[in-house]
């Protein structure tokens, strides 16, 4: 199995579409180091602009470019964009609808050994909040790239959200990618796994250990937070006996509670998600701390159990 880090493809992804795109342009708040955008700029030094530890002016700056006709992808740590920059990217982007793509990484548990200061696991909650903003969560490398493309093809402020440890590489995930849509990977009768971002793997590990135990379930990635997918999801609640979602995020405010409020308004089904369970993170090793904060496979199937029994 290849393992390889989202904020790579976010990178490659801009690097594969920026002759394309000539008035696409890349802000950085000085971490271009840690966000990967660096590589750009060695390649394209007149469309990087480094904004320093100033992301609240990174954000008004990328605004302002946006309506001189630019397509800035303004770019730092998922808690940095928006908590210490909150008001810019509602006030300077989601309320005037501008044509800006904040792209994130250092997302989730899984920043590690920085802390609970860096883990963004929030993030999602605030930015759905927002009218007018679209939230992607690529769940590989492969993904990443051509979410970031489709990002920048896309009229309207964007949410993109990475991470920073390297992931397996999905091979279901690299057949296209179309903004709103979710991709079912798996076919189940039984139960519903929904996940978003890098947890799409121990979604599949999980099918797998549900097959031994003859329980036959639907995994549905979903990539797009908002808007999200909701013909899948009612389709799902419809079809099986409930819905367990997974992600690597609170699970107040993300894509927990955004699939419950769909089938809550739609088709009532029981509901389980599995993520941070409304504490703070701590530093450690990134696979050490999915295992603390239970978000692994057996996570999953202990809520499984919990719907069918």
């Amino acid at each position: 199995m290849e393992f390889k880090q989202t904020r790579q493809g976010y990178v490659d992804g801009l690097i594969e579409i920026a002759d394309e795109l000539p008035e696409m342009v890349v802000l950085d708040a000085d971490v271009a180091k840690a966000t990967q955008t660096l590589q750009f700029a060695k390649l394209y030094p007149d469309r990087f602009f480094n904004c320093g530890v100033q992301e609240q002016n990174m954000l008004t700056v990328a605004a302002g470019m946006a309506l001189e006709g630019k397509i800035p992808f303004a770019t730092t740590f998922g808690v940095f964009a928006t908590c210490r920059a909150g008001d810019q990217l509602r006030n300077g982007i989601a309320y005037p609808r501008v044509n800006v793509k904040v792209a994130v990484t250092h997302c989730g548990i899984t920043v590690g050994g920085d802390g609970a200061s860096h883990q963004a696991n929030e993030d999602l909650a605030i930015t759905r909040s927002f009218p007018n903003m679209t939230i992607l969560v690529p769940g590989d490398y492969e993904e990443a790239k051509l979410a970031t493309k489709a990002a920048a093809k896309f009229n309207g402020p964007i949410y993109i959200r990475f991470g920073r440890d390297k992931y397996p590489v999905v091979p279901e995930l690299q057949e296209g990618f179309e903004i709103g849509k979710s991709k079912q990977l798996r076919n189940g009768s039984d139960i519903t796994i929904i996940s978003t971002g890098i947890l799409i793997t121990e979604a599949l590990k999980a099918y797998e250990l549900l097959q031994e135990k003859e329980i036959a379930a639907r995994v549905i990635h979903m990539p797009t937070i908002k808007p999200i997918d909701e013909t899948a999801i009612v389709k799902a609640a419809k079809e099986t006996k409930g819905i367990v979602t997974i992600e690597e995020h609170s699970i107040i405010g993300g894509l927990g509670e955004a699939v419950a409020g769909v089938v809550a308004e739609n088709n009532p089904c029981p509901v389980r998600r599995v993520g941070m369970r409304d504490v703070f993170g701590e530093s450690g090793q990134a696979q050490e701390l999915l295992d603390k904060y239970r978000m692994r496979a057996k996570d999953i199937i202990v809520e499984v159990e919990k719907i069918l029994a």
